[in-house]
């Protein structure tokens, strides 16, 4: 995985406006076979007697009050529903381990303590540099007094988008995702983002990508892992799973998280090597898309660059690809 940071004891995964959430992400659109609560506001219909038509219908509201075509993707709010995202104000240090800490403050202004566990984690923590040049999904440690811990090593300097995903207990509204920027002192260089490609690598295994993604159209997405040239059959369940797609839209790093199709030991859902989820892409746009996977005890993320269109429109331009620092850590998750 390209450099961003580095994580210490736990290590270091949207797609696209996914129809569920990332066990506790922002749903935009249907996904897969088992849909998850969606966890933002609806645009609906109301009951309207239409005497023309002789009794209730429902019909769309007036058109001073627009419906919301699709709920919007997570990450965007730094505040929502009365909760808060609060890290540390402090810049952090670059090259050294950190104990980063945040808290989630519920409506009371109080530090938020109580958590549904969703994917077996309590809250799930995304950080991603800014120029999304790389990724990291880490699980913190609650304390007593409702402070979130975990070591991280940011190797590069620059602005980064931490992402906190999580289910409060006792919300009938369900789950939710915050984000907020944090920032790591020193010189910033902005890497471009890597060309659309079908294929990733990461530490000798190849993921190739299959299906087609547009904006406001639901589509299926296979994603095949082969190693040294063989299909993978037999990977093993992370957090539930036999894989987690993240995307993060370039420009406002919205969030979005989807799982696949079917459940490891369900007796239908092969261990590979594909890995289906269906997808759909909220806007027109370039997405940085990450696969986790986890095969012979060890979790690893294929990236992948896509540009999706709107029906009927041309591809957005690619960018030109950029070859990341040297990162020996990169691709692999300790958990």
């Amino acid at each position: 995985m390209n450099t961003v940071t580095k994580v210490g004891a736990f290590g270091a995964g949207v797609l696209l406006a996914f129809g569920a959430a990332f066990g506790v992400g922002h749903a935009v659109g249907p996904v897969g076979s088992d849909p998850e609560p969606a966890h933002d506001k609806h645009g609906g219909k109301t009951a309207t007697t239409d005497p023309a038509h002789g009794g209730d219908h429902d019909v769309a509201p007036p058109t001073s009050v627009p419906p919301a075509a699709a709920e919007s993707p997570g990450g965007l709010q730094v505040s929502e529903r009365g909760y808060t995202l609060a890290p540390a104000g402090d810049p952090l240090p670059v090259g050294v381990a950190t104990d980063f800490r945040f808290r989630v403050l519920g409506p009371d202004g109080n530090p938020w303590t109580r958590y549904d566990r969703a994917h077996d984690k309590d809250l799930h923590l995304i950080v991603a540099r800014r120029d999304l040049s790389g990724f990291r999904h880490v699980h913190p440690v609650l304390g007593a007094d409702g402070t979130w811990s975990v070591p991280l090593t940011f190797a590069s300097a620059g602005a980064y988008r931490v992402f906190a995903d999580f289910a409060p207990t006792g919300d009938p509204a369900g789950p939710l995702t915050l984000g907020a920027d944090v920032f790591v002192a020193g010189g910033y260089e902005p890497a471009p983002l890597p060309a659309p490609a079908r294929t990733a690598t990461v530490d000798g295994y190849t993921v190739t990508l299959d299906g087609d993604l547009a904006a406001g159209k639901s589509g299926l997405l296979t994603l095949n892992v082969s190693k040294d040239g063989r299909s993978v059959t037999d990977l093993q369940p992370y957090l539930g799973a036999f894989g987690h797609l993240v995307a993060l839209r370039q420009g406002d790093l919205a969030y979005l998280h989807v799982h696949p199709q079917g459940a490891p030991g369900d007796g239908k859902t092969p261990a590979g090597p594909g890995i289906a989820f269906h997808a759909q892409a909220p806007s027109a746009g370039n997405y940085r898309l990450y696969l986790d996977f986890r095969h012979e005890g060890t979790v690893r993320t294929a990236e992948f660059t896509v540009a999706v269109t709107t029906p009927g429109a041309p591809a957005a331009p690619a960018t030109t690809p950029v070859a990341p620092p040297a990162d020996p850590g990169h691709g692999k998750h300790a958990h």
